[in-house]
């Protein structure tokens, strides 16, 4: 028999929840066989088997998170006895720290535990540790530094006393109440009353999906982390058009499309490179330039919303790039991302004009400073010359973090790109 255990998809992620049994009890498995598919903070994804069998047992059932390295499974050769099974909870053993003490055991009535990220002296007395030794997240340290909030005053109610960023964001929404110990901290993403439904009502009542839990999250957050501005710019695609008809045929032909996206990107990047605390971050009070341009291109699910990276974007010529955006939408629909593809973005593209918006205010996609936001290109009459001519237009929007984007760079970023689109230098293509 071996056992099949949750994965850690990701340096700073402590739990997963299963979302989907691909097979059942009885199953014949091939070795690296889709399994299971799970659900963390940064990424959906199926799982392959790590070796083939007969799935002999199923411990975690679909909706329960667990922490990383529990057991999810069991897999079995033909005619292997059944297992005797174990709590669906419980992890591999971790190794114990030094200066933490067992807890009591037996008919005793009380437990110690250390304090959350503490040391003990030789006699026992506890001795609080540095904010960066606590159990948490980097993402969980990042929101205390920003709001200056000691996480050992933040109960935690993640695995050994973890501060998870419910818990942070829920301390924050509380206005900095220390939570009672057992009772843990306010749900992050309650914004005000819960609606009350009378009896009778026609309605359906469903769980959000844990994808739809964690957006709600990041953008509470956001919002409440960054002060959002916006600048919209109308582009004249003309130039992108003609160019785009000249060329599709041949990059079709080299396996991808030709879209509007990979110009807006590319003349994203030119801009990017010439204004570049747009490609920044905030840190406290300070400001972290970023050495590379991670491109972060928000794709819609029928489940949700996920931002895969396109890592080095500069790097990458128009052809390059159409492939990288192509590749990750295609993955990021059938749920074949790595964890390290949804991270490390320093900008982020989204596209409603697909469905036909004519712009949108997005939310900037923390800890990044800017969001585009692309509207629908479309025909419309203009005045050129002092005539009206039929041309291909859109809007460009720029939400941007006003803490430290002021109006005046943002609209020279968005004049940069409206330059590059509106006269497209052929020989990128």
């Amino acid at each position: 028999m071996s056992e099949v255990l949750m994965p850690q998809m990701g340096e700073s992620i402590a739990e997963g929840t299963v979302v989907r049994w691909i097979k059942k009890v009885g199953d014949q498995v091939d070795r690296d066989e889709p399994l299971f598919e799970i659900s963390t903070d940064k990424v959906d994804a199926e799982i392959p088997a790590p070796f083939g069998g007969v799935l002999r047992e199923i411990r975690v059932q679909e909706g329960e998170t667990v922490p990383v390295n529990s057991v999810v499974a069991v897999i079995g050769e033909e005619g292997d006895a059944a297992v005797t099974p174990v709590p669906a909870h419980e992890p591999r053993p971790a190794p114990q720290t030094v200066g933490t003490r067992p807890a009591k055991t037996g008919k005793e009535s009380s437990v110690w535990l250390p304090p959350l990220g503490g040391r003990t002296t030789a006699s026992g007395e506890a001795v609080a540790e540095p904010e960066a030794r606590q159990r948490s997240s980097p993402l969980v340290r990042r929101i205390a530094r920003e709001h200056h909030v000691d996480l050992r005053l933040v109960a935690g109610t993640g695995i050994g006393g973890r501060v998870t960023k419910h818990d942070i964001l829920g301390y924050l929404e509380s206005g900095g109440r220390v939570a009672p110990f057992g009772e843990g901290a306010p749900a992050a993403a309650a914004v005000g009353p819960l609606p009350r439904f009378g009896p009778g009502e026609a309605i359906q009542i469903v769980p959000m999906s844990v994808m739809r839990k964690k957006i709600a999250e990041h953008m509470v957050m956001s919002l409440r982390t960054s002060a959002h501005v916006y600048s919209v710019f109308e582009v004249d695609f003309s130039s992108v058009a003609k160019i785009r008809e000249a060329r599709k045929a041949e990059y079709e032909r080299a396996g991808t499309k030709l879209t509007y996206l990979s110009f807006i990107m590319k003349a994203t990047i030119e801009a990017l490179g010439a204004v570049p605390i747009v490609n920044a971050s905030i840190d406290g009070d300070k400001v972290a330039y970023k050495k590379e341009v991670n491109i972060g291109i928000a794709v819609a699910l029928d489940w949700g919303l996920i931002v895969p990276v396109v890592k080095r974007a500069d790097e990458k010529n128009l052809l390059g790039l159409s492939r990288a955006i192509a590749d990750l939408a295609e993955r990021a629909r059938t749920k074949q991302l790595k964890p390290e593809e949804v991270q490390g973005g320093t900008f982020t593209i989204t596209n409603p004009g697909t469905f036909g918006t004519l712009f949108g205010m997005p939310i900037i996609n923390q800890p990044q400073v800017a969001i585009m936001g692309i509207g629908a290109i479309e025909k419309r009459p203009v005045v050129i010359n002092d005539a009206i001519a039929i041309r291909p237009m859109g809007y460009l929007s720029l939400g941007y973090d006003h803490r430290l984007i002021d109006g005046a760079v943002a609209d020279q970023f968005m004049s940069h790109v409206k330059r590059q689109l509106e006269h497209f230098d052929p020989e990128c293509v």
